[in-house]
């Protein structure tokens, strides 16, 4: 649980939103964002170019400085290599879904079935590709055998970016289910 100490702080104007592949990030981040009446960042929309291929890092860090210029905002993503010296420095909070590999597994699956059907363009550019999702011993192409293969490392860079941003002053909450993304959201502590 968050201490109740850490959720009675305010969320301020410039909220990031961690955690691993379908945790919610973008659904929380989008929420917070529309409540706020601030803008929503959601770095894979900034990140991934058309056949899913990766933007020079000039370019993309370039693309995350435009985005987060101004005194509100909500991002959506990790990108820590990237995000960790050029948005969090900007942030009054940080958002970490810790949720477990169950919940996040059954989301892929749910998400690229959904997304696969329906042919969703992604980002305007990309499609899902729901079967590579299958292929959980390769975690270039499967977002499952992605988040079980980085799922411990991550959670210690999460946990070591935590301590460095609540050092920095930032409120660094850590919700470990949905519930407690509900109860945030019913009660997202003074403004």
């Amino acid at each position: 649980m968050t201490p109740a100490g850490e959720r009675s702080r305010p969320l301020g104007r410039r909220i990031i939103i961690i955690g691993p592949s379908c945790s919610g990030k973008t659904t929380l981040a989008s929420e917070l964002a529309h409540r706020m009446e601030a803008p929503f960042v959601e770095l894979d929309a900034l990140f991934w170019k058309p056949g899913w291929t990766s933007p020079p890092d000039d370019e993309f860090r370039g693309k995350l400085i435009e985005a987060h210029a101004g005194d509100s905002w909500v991002s959506a993503g990790n990108y820590l290599r990237h995000t960790r010296t050029v948005t969090w420095p900007l942030a009054d909070t940080i958002i970490w879904l810790d949720f477990s590999l169950a919940l996040t597994t059954r989301r892929v699956l749910a998400r690229s079935w959904r997304r696969w059907r329906s042919r969703e363009l992604l980002w305007g550019t990309n499609s899902e590709r729901f079967w590579d999702q299958l292929k959980v011993w390769s975690p270039d192409s499967s977002l499952i055998a992605y988040n079980v293969q980085r799922h411990r490392r991550n959670r210690a860079l999460f946990v070591q970016a935590g301590d460095e941003a609540r050092a920095a002053g930032k409120h660094f909450l850590r919700l470990r289910s949905p519930r407690e993304v509900e109860e945030l959201l019913r009660d997202p502590g003074p403004e």
